[in-house]
């Protein structure tokens, strides 16, 4: 294994990941959300935890600021450790008057016009999106709980 941004081991991360941007965070959701929750990682303090939830193996990672810091981290978790499945979770900003502050916002999609992704793509501009199965899930259990949200791009 040749890891760069992360010193965990390898069997330490799950195939799914949660990622917040802000390491306190991922550190925060592990703390109050995950059963038998470990540091696995602390490489420039971008912490990272594994545990359980629901009887399920989930890891929390925190990836940085902005898209080219997100880009290594995600790329290092899915061709060095095989991670299946990665959920950006946090903050977010919106055109919309509809959307409130704290509001539960469930994307479809994620559209920019960062060169990252004109590079990636040869010069074309790609809107990410998601598996729907887990965006239909998400959308389910935030209706069975009653959680005000929003799907959208």
């Amino acid at each position: 294994m040749s890891a760069y941004v992360f010193n965990a081991q390898p069997g330490d991360i799950s195939n799914t990941v949660i990622m917040p941007g802000d390491p306190l965070r991922a550190k925060y959701i592990a703390e109050n959300y995950l059963d038998d929750a470990r540091q696995i990682t602390d490489v420039r303090n971008m912490l990272g935890f594994t545990g359980t939830y629901e009887n399920k193996t989930i890891t929390v990672i925190g990836h940085g600021m902005g898209i080219p810091s997100a880009t290594i981290y995600c790329s290092e978790l899915i061709l060095e450790y095989g991670v299946k499945r990665i959920m950006r979770v946090g903050s977010c900003g919106t055109v919309s008057d509809k959307v409130k502050l704290r509001d539960l916002v469930i994307a479809m999609g994620a559209s920019t016009d960062s060169n990252v992704n004109r590079t990636r793509f040869g010069g074309y501009d790609f809107a990410a999106i998601a598996n729907y199965n887990l965006l239909n899930k998400v959308v389910n259990t935030a209706e069975k709980l009653s959680v005000k949200h929003h799907v959208a791009n």
